[in-house]
């Protein structure tokens, strides 16, 4: 059954909304070293959040990113066949809002819509773990 295995906070303000999850809730959230392009990440001003340490059933991976139009938190959904998952969305009522495409270092990657307005990522690693 697919997990959540990511999600992603967008802010208007990415420095105010750093300062506020770190002095709420602890996190850990340092601007990213991740397979990204240097200039993307500059433009988002995306971070990587760290939840907490690795467990058993515990989510504790994330980005902060500067929003670019009204998008939510999104959810990143671990699946196995992507493009069959994919497949599925329009059938069963919902939109595919990012088409497919590599992220090197991480997979695939692409976001649908629900049919209650929700966006979720999919993500297919590129070690098919």
């Amino acid at each position: 059954m697919p997990n959540i295995v990511y999600f992603e906070i967008p802010a208007d303000d990415v420095a105010r909304a750093r300062e506020f999850y770190q002095s709420v809730l602890g996190w850990e959230i340092e601007p990213t070293r991740g397979p990204m392009e240097p200039e993307a990440i500059a433009a988002m001003q995306y971070h990587d959040i760290k939840t907490g340490d690795a467990g058993e059933g515990a989510l504790n991976m994330g980005g902060l990113y500067r929003r670019q139009t009204s998008e939510l938190i999104t959810n990143h959904v671990a699946v196995e066949d992507i493009d069959g998952v994919l497949a599925k969305v329009e059938k069963a009522g919902g939109r595919i809002l990012m088409p497919k495409m590599k992220i090197t270092g991480v997979g695939l990657n692409a976001i649908i819509q629900d049919t209650e307005g929700n966006s979720i990522g999919l993500v297919q690693s590129e070690t098919g773990r």
